[in-house]
């Protein structure tokens, strides 16, 4: 039976555009990204250097202006339909189960949303969860296992009685390694407002 539910954020509730990045990148003269540039962005995203120290890092190599640099990072992001916060809210309204957020984030994504949707709305997204797990805050990020035991042992969840929904396979794979539940959701077909008709969520 299913107690526990922990929803990824990006493409789950706020729409991605998972290529801008790099299309506004190439726009600045960056046309490849290479496993040292992959490993700056991972450590930025688990929080193990500043947005100052990031951003240099890009600029130093690039001669890219911050500000430039910076609006293509955020490029990724679009719209947040709200009809899936009336779902989040009804959700948890209900008192049925326990939520959660766990998402790979950073801090400039986090700074953006919240002036782009403003305080108030993103206070009332948070606010339906139990505990909102960003990656950049917890020094985790998926789909190493370990961020999602951290959820599990943190909240005394048991694997069996949560389900994990996230747009990215090698995330739900690793969650469901672990005993989770999961729905990997394709954000071109599937809504996550239909999360309590998927044949697996029982």
């Amino acid at each position: 039976m299913i107690k526990n539910i922990i929803f990824d954020f990006g493409d789950v509730f706020i729409n991605l555009d998972k290529q801008a990045t790099y299309r506004e990148i190439a726009k600045l003269g960056v046309t490849e990204v290479n496993e040292q540039m992959m490993q700056v962005y991972y450590k930025y995203e688990m929080g193990l250097m500043s947005t100052d120290e990031f951003v240099s890092v890009f600029h130093d190599e690039f001669s890219i202006a911050k500000k430039d640099l910076i609006d293509a990072w955020n490029a990724i992001l679009l719209d947040f339909p709200l009809h899936r916060l009336q779902f989040l809210k009804e959700l948890s309204a209900s008192k049925k189960y326990r939520l959660f957020l766990l998402s790979n984030t950073n801090d400039l994504h986090i700074s953006w949303i919240k002036n782009e949707w403003g305080e108030k709305l993103y206070a009332e997204f948070k606010e339906c969860y139990e505990q909102f797990y960003l990656s950049h805050e917890i020094n985790l990020r998926k789909p190493n296992t370990n961020i999602y035991e951290f959820v599990l042992n943190e909240n005394d969840l048991k694997a069996e009685e949560t389900y994990f929904i996230d747009d990215t396979k090698e995330n739900t794979d690793a969650a469901n390694s672990l005993g989770i539940h999961v729905w990997n959701i394709n954000p071109e077909k599937e809504d996550v407002v239909n999360l309590l008709n998927q044949q697996n969520f029982s």
